[in-house]
C-alpha cells in the first residue's frame, strides 16, 4: 500500500494514495495506523482524497485505528472523502463514529 506519514500542525497525517481500500491491503493500512499510535502519535488524520472505494475490511481496519488511538486519549478522524467513499461511511453508520472532515484545513480548525 502506498502510504505517507506526515506531521502537519501537532497531528500526524496520513496520505493514503491509493485508489482502492480492501481485502487486498487493509492489513498494511491497519498496521500502519498501529504503528503510529504505538510511537506516540495518538492524533492522527486519514486522508482519504485519492480513495475511491472502500469495502468493510477497510472500514475495519479504520475503525481499530479509532478504537486504538481514542484507548490512549488520542482521536483518529478522516479528511477529504470522496462521496462514494462517503456513502458506504453513511451506509454503515460510521459517519456518526468518525470525526469527518471536507479538508484538512478544516480537521486542524477543529483542534484535532
Amino acid at each position: 500500500m502506498n502510504l505517507k506519514s506526515e506531521k502537519i500542525n501537532g497531528c500526524n497525517v496520513l496520505f493514503i494514495k491509493e485508489e482502492r481500500i480492501d481485502a487486498h491491503n487493509s492489513g498494511e493500512l491497519k498496521e500502519a495506523i498501529l504503528h503510529l499510535i504505538e510511537h506516540g502519535e495518538i492524533n492522527i488524520i486519514v486522508q482519504l482524497e485519492q480513495v475511491r472505494f472502500i469495502d468493510s475490511s477497510g472500514l475495519g481496519a479504520l475503525l481499530s485505528g479509532f478504537k486504538n488511538a481514542a484507548a490512549k486519549s488520542g482521536k483518529l478522524a478522516i479528511a477529504n472523502m470522496q462521496q462514494q467513499v462517503l456513502s458506504m461511511f453513511e451506509l454503515t453508520r460510521l459517519d456518526r463514529v468518525f470525526e469527518i472532515y471536507a479538508d484538512l484545513n478544516e480537521a486542524f480548525d477543529s483542534r484535532l
